[in-house]
């Protein structure tokens, strides 16, 4: 299993000095922050790819997501699951849903993943969880909901991109328990990981933080069924922490990443080596 964090210039300094290790540096789809960071180390570019508009085979800039699959080390062209409320206005947004009305989220979100898939190949896309807050999201709570994401992800034929703190604001805004609802997801098709701190701010729960006590037994917990109860073999775990501009910028602390970088790398490189046996 790779092990990638967010590019950043906290990140590529502590590298250049040989106090952290990565395979691969996370970065957006930005031709100059990719040319900074390959001179440290390979690229995969996260793409801002949706589903959700229902319309995306029109709208993608294609010609981009075509260029860093071919210049970069990017495995997979991912997507968003995040079909948003005002796109279904005539939909609930606040709790989830059953039957014709669930079904309908379920094609519009599969209309643009197919889209995807017919140009890529289903073995060369994953899908990605996104989170729902009660209150504070833009996103249908279907978009969230375990039975939504299966549904899409297996009619679909692609992989899933797991994305552990995602996961658990879903889980604890739906009050549902954590780990019941990660092994709700069509885990046996997992194919990456995010991984980030999840801090209570009050009025929401924000992720691409530092991490927290309470966060590694998450991710521990993760790594083990990866290991032994038949979920999928990610091939790269991603931590989503720091970055260039606005949010990351301001919550970037070379500190962090100093503390956090070096255990997260030796778990990842223990689960590859015993996966490997």
């Amino acid at each position: 299993m790779l092990y990638a964090i967010n590019y950043s210039p906290q990140a590529a300094a502590l590298l250049r000095k040989g106090q952290i290790e990565i395979d691969r540096f996370k970065c957006p789809p930005w031709p100059d922050m990719i040319a900074e960071a390959e001179t440290l180390r390979p690229v995969a570019v996260h793409f801002p790819l949706r589903a959700g508009p229902g319309n995306l085979e029109e709208t993608a800039d294609w010609e981009t997501v075509e260029h860093f699959l071919h210049t970069t080390e990017t495995a997979y062209v991912n997507i968003h699951l995040a079909a948003r409320a005002k796109e279904m206005p005539h939909l609930p947004a606040d709790r989830p849903l059953e039957g014709g009305e669930r079904q309908q989220v379920v094609e519009r979100l599969l209309t643009d993943v197919e889209a995807v898939t017919r140009r890529f190949g289903t073995e060369r896309v994953i899908a990605e969880n996104v989170p729902w807050h009660k209150d504070y999201t833009p996103n249908l709570y279907a978009t969230a909901q375990p039975e939504v994401i299966r549904t899409v992800i297996e009619n679909a034929g692609c992989g899933l991109l797991l994305d552990i703190s995602h996961a658990r604001i879903s889980a604890r805004n739906m009050d549902m328990d954590e780990g019941a609802y990660l092994r709700a997801l069509p885990v046996e098709r997992l194919r990456e990981l995010h991984f980030t701190g999840l801090h209570d701010w009050g009025f929401i729960l924000m992720d691409h933080l530092s991490v927290l006590e309470s966060d590694w037994p998450w991710l521990d917990w993760v790594l083990e069924q990866i290991r032994s109860d038949g979920w999928g073999q990610a091939h790269m775990l991603a931590f989503e922490y720091g970055g260039i501009g606005g949010f990351f910028q301001d919550h970037t602390d070379e500190a962090a990443i100093l503390r956090d970088v070096p255990p997260m790398y030796a778990k990842v490189k223990t689960v590859e080596a015993l996966v490997k046996r």
